[in-house]
């Protein structure tokens, strides 16, 4: 892991299409931007790992509860 100190106002950029910046420190909170391409998803950990919770959960799902969901959607 890389680990770097910034300054308010500074900037990091990670590779050609990506740029972080520093825009606000109050107290412990860090307030940061992010410029990157549109196709580039950008998440919260928090976020992220609610997405990949329900992701796992889906493909759990047994053929009979596929076949459920199959109906459901024919009879639409």
């Amino acid at each position: 892991m890389l680990v770097l100190t910034r300054k308010l106002g500074e900037v990091l950029r990670i590779g050609q299409g990506i740029t972080v910046r520093i825009i606000d420190i109050k107290g412990k909170h860090v307030k940061i931007g992010i410029e990157a391409p549109a196709e580039l998803l950008i998440y919260r950990e928090e976020i992220y790992e609610k997405i990949q919770a329900e992701n796992r959960l889906s493909s759990t799902l047994s053929v009979g509860e596929f076949g459920e969901i199959k109906e459901a959607f024919k009879n639409k």
